[in-house]
């Protein structure tokens, strides 16, 4: 093995390829399954009396367009449209319920509400939608864990204490940077004082996890910055960081062409943003965790880490593994162990079929024997760094991975691939050497964001 130059590791490999929240990509799904065959897969996955849950619901609102978004949101200042979008959720909900009764009867390991900006809801409908999702699922595990996202610029003390009441105890800040010039080109002004007053309030509220969402490789980032940032962030000290590299897809977010090419840190100069934040975060008793993450010791991201029981799905790194997650919600994902699904996103074609009482499908994938074994294979690259590909899958990428041993990137023993510390970069590359679809049938257009 040799250890190439990273700058010429970055040349060579930061090239489009999946995030692998999922396997397959969602690029990739086919054989979308009927409502009723999805209902009926969701309603296998709970039989067992050991079967356990998870809950993610979409609130797609925001007042204004962050330009670095690729989530599927609603701009709009008018709060009106919350209660009556709650109202559909938990019809949504209902309709689960009355096709697949067991779904009351399993334990929820995890309730997180996502966006869009959840506290757009003023703060009784936000606790109407918690309290309906309580009522209608009242077993929670012994490990639970109610979390949400949120904008500090418009969460307030009310939206805290609601929260609270009903039993959310980690809250995620989006925050992103502090650099004015970098908050002005993405289109969120939102001072560093706003995010410390909001960190002050929920530790005064009782969250015991908080977590920042920093985004690098934005435009107008620099060095310099980067280390401004940094040492923001750990005077603030939260608990987890979410560190994600931009993604950027115009021909998806065309807010994204508000920018040029010459504006955004690409390839060597993208990751040394990274590896900037990385050393001050390790220095302050960080831990990196998976791709991109980082936690406290004592958080249950590095205590799942370190027992090696860290899982990864839709909705990024979890301490546990579900055996079903539910999405509720406009363009909302769920998963079973055979079985994807993703709601109508549109949010007046998903209002109104779930008014219909319909299951608002828009499209899925059911997974075949292969399938499952290869997302297992990926998911155990992106949470522990190595997996045991079968003699048949490492054949088919026998050249491919020669090459990353060559690099440095992966050691090859007899059964099993290892990421190395010098390859955690292109945990994203190793992956998709494993990505049948990828391999037999590469995308023709833009499709994937870079892997760094």
């Amino acid at each position: 093995m040799t250890v190439t130059p990273l700058t010429q590791l970055l040349e060579k490999y930061d090239v489009p390829v999946p995030r692998y929240t999922s396997y397959p990509a969602v690029p990739n799904w086919q054989s979308t399954p009927e409502p009723d065959a999805w209902v009926a897969a969701l309603r296998a996955a709970l039989t067992a009396p050991d079967s356990s849950l998870a809950v993610y619901v979409h609130l797609p609102f925001c007042e204004s367009l962050c330009t670095f978004c690729g989530c599927n949101n609603v701009i709009t200042r008018n709060h009106e449209r919350a209660a009556p979008y709650v109202d559909t959720v938990l019809a949504e909900l209902d309709l689960y319920l009355a096709r697949v009764p067991v779904l009351a009867e399993r334990p929820v390991s995890q309730i997180h509400l996502g966006g869009g900006t959840p506290t757009f809801l003023p703060p009784e409908v936000l606790g109407r939608l918690l309290g309906g999702l309580r009522e209608r699922l009242p077993r929670l595990a012994t490990d639970y864990e109610g979390s949400v996202e949120v904008d500090p610029r418009v969460t307030t003390a009310p939206h805290l204490e609601v929260m609270r009441q009903h039993g959310l105890s980690r809250i995620s800040l989006g925050v992103q940077d502090i650099d004015p010039e970098v908050l002005r080109l993405v289109n969120r002004n939102q001072p560093l004082e706003t995010t410390a007053a909001l960190c002050a309030r929920a530790r005064a509220a009782g969250f015991d996890s908080i977590n920042f969402d920093l985004i690098y490789g934005l435009p107008a980032q620099t060095p310099e910055s980067m280390v401004r940032l940094s040492e923001a962030v750990i005077r603030l000290r939260p608990d987890r960081l979410a560190v994600y590299g931009f993604a950027r897809v115009p021909w998806i977010k065309p807010a994204q062409r508000k920018f040029t090419d010459e504006q955004v840190p690409a390839g060597a100069a993208k990751r040394e943003l990274y590896e900037i934040l990385r050393d001050r975060l390790l220095s302050a008793g960080y831990l990196e965790i998976g791709l991109d993450h980082f936690a406290l010791p004592h958080d249950a991201l590095a205590v799942a880490a370190a027992e090696r029981t860290l899982h990864r799905n839709f909705m990024g790194y979890a301490e546990r593994q579900t055996t079903a997650l539910l999405g509720l919600g406009v363009s909302a994902i769920s998963e079973t162990p055979g079985c994807y699904h993703q709601n109508e996103k549109v949010v007046t074609v998903y209002e109104r079929r779930i008014a219909a009482g319909e299951i608002a499908t828009l499209r899925g994938h059911v997974l075949s024997d292969d399938d499952r074994r290869r997302a297992g294979l990926i998911r155990s690259l992106m949470t522990v760094g190595e997996a045991s590909p079968t003699p048949a899958e490492r054949a088919d990428a026998a050249a491919e991975l020669q090459a990353l041993v060559r690099d440095g990137i992966v050691e090859a023993g007899e059964h099993e691939v290892r990421v190395t510390p010098a390859g955690k970069p292109f945990i994203r590359n190793v992956a998709a050497l494993f990505d049948r679809y990828l391999r037999e049938s590469p995308p023709q257009g833009p499709t994937y964001s870079r892997a760094i």
